[in-house]
């Protein structure tokens, strides 16, 4: 989503209208597959997750703006403009022109970085953000793999995001829907501001947790499995600020993924259903694998999220399984979480928001979700 962040590659070129622009997937079309495309970018995850479920600190005086973990390559991008007129944004030639008001250093998934805040204007096809501020890299410690190649623009709710920086010129809402991963040559679209969003979204709260401010919170009630509810143990989806426990709509992670005892029992069921034997085949960060004779004889069932609000959002089937065209597999599109990570956190990802148009109302609290062909 957004939600906390997307990760958004800044290019310069034009957008189709002043508050709409191409989110494109950032995927060679050479790829062996969708399914070995996923995998391959889901290797970065474990970092972001590090993040997602990590819990700021800030000392006595101190101001802290988290610095959200980034994929190799990112997942999604958009085109952009910085800069009068728009550039590139190469990183010498930005950092011989920024100006930066101040120094700063931080850790970013297993490397650290030096950077310089400087300001420019940011250009979102028609609109031009003025002093738009923004960190300058000029050194980096350790390896450089999950650092992004271009840039980062954020979408969270923290002091340095986009929606923060723009004021009431967006008034807190944009919305995104992201392209299948089986279309490589299609774009889906970033929408910024309250007009054209569509009428027909079902909407959540969004929660607020103090140690994860800028991240998007919503409250799941419960999972099902075609017409069966998964039985989960009682509190499984309970948010709590304290232990950051809940779930998080994420659109910079690529595998949903789910605490280990609500994985499980969403396991079981969708195995159950699927009426495959219970020793599956493991394909990268999917342990639920079927070979596609055995899917197709007893169908794949569809998964529904229900949340808060009365949202019943139901998954369209390409989010819920994906199917290797190197091996007869198909498997289910989520995951538990790492177990070297805070797995008090379910995170819903963008594999799972593909093809929907997902808008986000920071101003009213809220979250939605409609579908969309976003091809």
């Amino acid at each position: 989503m957004a939600a906390t962040t997307i990760l958004l590659l800044l290019l310069a070129a034009t957008a189709a209208s002043a508050a709409d622009l191409s989110v494109y997937h950032n995927v060679h079309p050479l790829f062996p597959s969708p399914l070995e495309s996923i995998i391959a970018l889901a290797r970065a995850d474990d970092a972001r997750l590090l993040f997602l479920s990590s819990k700021t600190t800030a000392s006595p005086g101190i101001t802290s703006a988290p610095v959200a973990s980034g994929q190799a390559p990112p997942s999604h991008v958009v085109r952009t403009g910085l800069g009068t007129p728009g550039q590139p944004c190469p990183a010498n030639q930005v950092a011989s022109a920024a100006l930066p008001a101040c120094a700063f250093s931080k850790p970013f998934a297993d490397a650290s970085f030096q950077a310089s805040l400087g300001s420019y204007t940011l250009r979102l096809g028609k609109d031009a953000i003025s002093n738009f501020a923004f960190g300058c890299v000029g050194a980096v410690t350790g390896p450089t793999t999950n650092l992004p190649k271009q840039g980062l623009l954020g979408l969270g709710r923290g002091p340095m995001s986009l929606l923060s920086q723009t004021g009431s010129r967006y008034n807190g809402v944009f919305s995104y829907c992201l392209p299948s991963y089986k279309s490589y040559y299609f774009s889906g679209s970033l929408r910024l501001g309250a007009a054209g969003q569509p009428r027909n979204v079902r909407y959540t709260p969004l929660l607020s947790n103090p140690h994860r401010p800028s991240l998007y919170h919503v409250n799941v009630t419960g999972l099902s499995v075609g017409r069966t509810w998964v039985k989960v143990p009682a509190g499984a989806f309970a948010f709590d600020a304290n232990t950051g426990a809940g779930t998080v709509i994420d659109s910079g992670s690529v595998i949903t993924r789910w605490t280990a005892p609500v994985y499980a029992a969403l396991r079981e069921e969708f195995r159950r259903q699927v009426g495959a034997p219970s020793g599956n085949t493991s394909l990268g960060a999917f342990d639920t694998c079927f070979n596609t004779d055995e899917v197709a004889a007893g169908g794949a069932p569809a998964v529904t999220l229900h949340m808060d609000g009365g949202v019943d959002l139901a998954l369209p089937m390409e989010n819920t399984v994906i199917h290797s065209s190197a091996t007869p597999l198909a498997c289910l599109a989520m995951a538990e979480a790492p177990q070297n990570v805070n797995s008090v956190v379910n995170v819903v990802a963008n594999l799972q928001q593909q093809n929907l148009r997902v808008v986000v109302d920071v101003a009213g609290s809220r979250v939605g979700f409609a579908r969309e062909p976003c091809n």
